[in-house]
This record gives structure tokens, C-alpha cells and sequence, in this order.
């Protein structure tokens, strides 16, 4: 059994890769993660596809959650997948927040939790209090 593999998509390629590492770290790299950060020229923005081309680098059989770090990302990643919608394989877009959302989605992805599980863990992560009081 392989594991949910993570696409991580910001207006900023260091913000994704940053967020990356951090994810990588926590789960000892077992969970595939791939970034789409930015634009083509190197401008902060979309590109859908570099998207595209992040979710091809680590789509498997267990399927791929998708965390976005701004709302206008949403239309470049959903261009993305409509453009991969015939290559098979389940694709998630997550409304989670960004850094919580993948901190936590690769943990339960490396302990092999499915899609749904996965996608519904990150997703709790808003929902997280991370100052009481």
C-alpha cells in the first residue's frame, strides 16, 4: 500500500518550499511532496502549469491532496486538474490552511491513512486553537 502524495501551491516558490521542508521533516521525508510556487518569469503567482506539472511528479494509485496558500490560487489549480482529469487517479483540492493543513496531512499520509482521511484531517487543522485564552 503506497501512501497520499501532497501538492502545495503558493504565490511565493520559497513560501511552498519552505512549507515543504517543514512537512518533509515531520514525517522523515516518507510522504511524496511536490511545489508549484509562483510564475514561469519568477513573479509571485500561479502557473497552472507548474501545477500541472507537481501533481504528475507524485500522483499514485492512493491519490494527491492539493493545499493552496491564497484563494486566488484556486482557479489555476482547478484549471490543473480539469487538464489531468482523463490521466486517472483521485485529486483533492483542500480548503485547509496551508502550513497546519500540510504539517498534518503529510503526518496522517505517512502513516497511511486514505484520501478522504487525509483530506479531512488537514482540513481540521483550521478549526485548531493555537492560542488560548
Amino acid at each position: 500500500m503506497g501512501t497520499v502524495s501532497l501538492v502545495l501551491v503558493s504565490h511565493s516558490l520559497q513560501l511552498a518550499t519552505g512549507v515543504r521542508d517543514l512537512a518533509g521533516q515531520m514525517t522523515q521525508g516518507k510522504v511524496k511532496i511536490a511545489v508549484a510556487g509562483g510564475t514561469a518569469d519568477g513573479r509571485l503567482g500561479t502557473d497552472a502549469n507548474a501545477i500541472r506539472g507537481a501533481i504528475e511528479e507524485v500522483r499514485g494509485p492512493e491519490g494527491v491532496l492539493i493545499l493552496v496558500d491564497l484563494g486566488s490560487a484556486v482557479l489555476s489549480t482547478q484549471m490543473a486538474i480539469e487538464q489531468l482529469a482523463e490521466a486517472g487517479g483521485r485529486v483533492i483540492l483542500s480548503n485547509a490552511p496551508f502550513v497546519e493543513g500540510a504539517v498534518i496531512a503529510a503526518v496522517e499520509a505517512s502513516i497511511d491513512k486514505p484520501l478522504d482521511e487525509v483530506a479531512a484531517a488537514a482540513l481540521g487543522a483550521g478549526q485548531m486553537e493555537k492560542v488560548t485564552g
